[in-house]
């Protein structure tokens, strides 16, 4: 058992906690103690146990041996209310905002202050402003949520949270869908809670805001604990390698320049235009390349790429597929029979279908191919999804899974995988290794490389710059809306620094 220290009672110990989904044990028996008023990281590669661990905090997963204790009592954390009732509040990634209410309404929701049977507005409103100046943000009480930026809106969770008396929040990947202003934001928020005595239990895959912000680390693997330290006697490398099980090699290695780069473009796009998000924006992919798209969030990024998919029916633009000029397409539909494909960034909700089996995901482009005399072989379906599925490392035991059950690793796998089997002659993914821990970015990264290796015209967009630089041939800069850039890397000049200058608008470039 890991004990951070011996002077001050754990806020959380788990003792013998295990989890097991049918045949497969997602949680080996886990002991743990989790000291109070401190920040504690859980890190792991997608499927380590991490998420299991706090999903059974939170009382969404019931385990399947051992016990909990909070504040040295053993506790029942058979569902969220029971959680709650204990002191135990988890804020996740998919928020769980009414965005048709006010702030107020999303922070007292289910638990409304009260004077007699009245509800008591004026109450509510002054109880919101001094949580709000604890942790000193300003959010306007009676805007609506759904006007809110996700950070606010997060905010208003941690707001929630305090209010029902949490002492211990749960954090699952906070800071994915939040620009760097932000994260640091949400940094001093936690600091705050710290200081105000609560317990945060934190899970992320970026090790570099990990080892920034909290007290201690925990590290999972194959659903075992591996070790738990404080955190200033953890390095980077020695996460990864604890992670991993072995020594990590350098996940962003320059790939080779593309071989077919004199050939006919696969793409060519002229005067792209959003009304209201895009516009003058042009370029052209041949097979093989792979085109990096950077800049800021909201700058435009994966407007572009929804437009080119076709899900931006108010967009238009010139388009050659193969040097000949076709429709601008206004739907998917019309996108795929043009050999465009996307891998969205939000996979769970745009890309997935989360109650069918991986395996199901996988063919689900291509049903006639699997298909014998109009009914689905699912030998064949299971065989053809197998196939695809190999080369990015997916355990074949989980292929017959609901895919919504998998880590973000795995169905992110599943997605490109679909794309390996249907074959599109243009591939668009849009934050490909977002929310995904390093183990598998590597194995997406290694995926991307082989597709263009294989003759696909790439387009991509990512918030890790590291990772268009050693990816990309060319990068486009976006900015506002509008490409204020174009990097060629054959001729050295691809760099994270220039493309922040270009997006900052420090430097402006001519693009071509």
């Amino acid at each position: 058992m890991s004990d951070l220290s011996a002077t001050i009672s754990p806020a959380v110990r788990l003792k013998g906690v295990s989890k097991t989904f049918g045949p497969i044990q997602a949680l080996k028996p886990v002991n743990l103690d989790i000291a109070a008023g401190t920040i504690h990281a859980l890190v792991g590669q997608n499927g380590a146990g991490k998420s299991t661990t706090l999903g059974i905090l939170a009382g969404r997963i019931s385990a399947t041996t051992g016990d909990v204790e909070i504040g040295g009592a053993r506790v029942d954390l058979g569902d969220p209310r029971r959680a709650r009732a204990a002191g135990v509040v988890a804020i996740y990634q998919e928020l769980t905002i009414v965005p048709a209410l006010s702030a107020v309404a999303n922070v007292f929701l289910g638990q409304p202050l009260s004077r007699g049977y009245l509800l008591s507005e004026g109450a509510m409103q002054s109880r919101f402003a001094e949580l709000a100046g604890r942790l000193g943000v300003s959010i306007p009480t009676d805007a609506e949520a759904r006007s809110l930026s996700v950070a606010d809106q997060q905010t208003l969770e941690i707001l929630r949270a305090i209010q029902a008396n949490a002492r211990i929040i749960l954090f699952d990947e906070p800071t994915t869908a939040l620009a760097q202003p932000e994260r640091e934001a949400l940094f001093k928020v936690m600091r705050d809670l710290r200081a105000e005595g609560h317990t945060l239990i934190y899970v992320s895959h970026n090790l570099d805001e990990v080892l920034g912000i909290s007290d201690a680390i925990t590290v999972f693997r194959n659903g075992s604990l591996i070790e738990t330290r404080p955190t200033q006697a953890w390095t980077k490398a020695q996460l990864v390698t604890a992670m991993l099980g072995e020594e990590m090699g350098d996940i962003y290695h320059r790939r080779p320049a593309s071989r077919l780069r004199d050939g006919e473009p696969a793409i060519s796009v002229r005067d792209i235009a959003l009304p209201g998000a895009i516009g003058e924006i042009g370029f052209s992919v041949r097979a093989g390349e792979i085109l990096g798209v950077g800049g800021l969030v909201g700058s435009g990024r994966s407007s572009l790429l929804r437009a080119l998919a076709g899900l931006e029916h108010r967009s238009s633009g010139q388009i050659e597929i193969a040097g000949r000029e076709v429709a601008w397409p206004r739907t998917p539909r019309a996108a795929r029979a043009l050999g465009i494909a996307l891998v969205p960034e939000d996979r769970k909700h745009q890309g997935l279908v989360l109650g069918m089996t991986a395996a199901d995901n996988v063919t689900l482009p291509k049903l006639r191919a699997i298909a014998r005399s109009g009914l689905i072989d699912n030998q064949l379906a299971a065989e053809v999804a197998a196939d695809a599925t190999r080369a990015f490392g997916f355990d074949p035991k989980r292929l017959f899974a609901p895919v919504g059950t998998l880590s973000g690793g795995n169905q992110q796998k599943v997605l490109l995988a679909r794309w390996a089997f249907d074959r599109p002659k243009v591939l668009l993914v849009d934050e490909p290794t977002r929310g995904i821990d390093v183990g598998a970015k590597a194995e997406i990264l290694d995926a991307l490389r082989a597709f263009a290796e294989e003759g696909l015209a790439v387009i991509m967009v990512s918030s890790e710059l590291e990772e268009i630089c050693a990816l990309a041939d060319r990068v486009i800069v976006m900015s506002e809306g509008r490409q204020v850039d174009h990097i060629d890397a054959s001729r050295a000049e691809l760099s994270v620094h220039r493309i922040l200058n270009s997006a900052f608008g420090v430097e402006r470039h001519h693009h071509v």
